[in-house]
């Protein structure tokens, strides 16, 4: 890859988020459009993590010894029950490795 499409790349990227970052650039987005982004970083969280939870080298993990099924859902409730970022990431790692250990 040259260097001139790297710089072209990065030049986009950086022109599409400093549009939406900079305060000063007056940009008014539909009401339905801003809507849809809220649920914009939830949907490409799981689409990252899907994989990671469900597969092993292609193919799908079985269900029942899946320490990374069960420490998900643990994640998930913890999240729900502390209710504070730092908490529940300590916590959700902790209830990771000790489900690794007795899987």
């Amino acid at each position: 890859m040259s260097w001139g499409l790297i710089l072209l790349l990065a030049a986009i990227v950086f022109c599409n988020r400093y549009v939406f970052l900079e305060p000063r650039v007056p940009v008014k987005l539909p009401a339905l459009l801003e809507q849809a982004l809220q649920y914009a970083a939830p949907c490409l969280l799981t689409a990252i993590c899907g994989p990671i939870i469900l597969l092993d080298q292609g193919a799908v993990r079985p269900f029942p010894d899946n320490p990374y099924l069960w420490g998900a859902l643990a994640s998930v409730v913890l999240a729900c029950l502390v209710r504070n970022m730092v908490l529940s990431v300590l916590a959700s790692l902790a209830a990771f490795y000790a489900l690794c250990a007795w899987l």
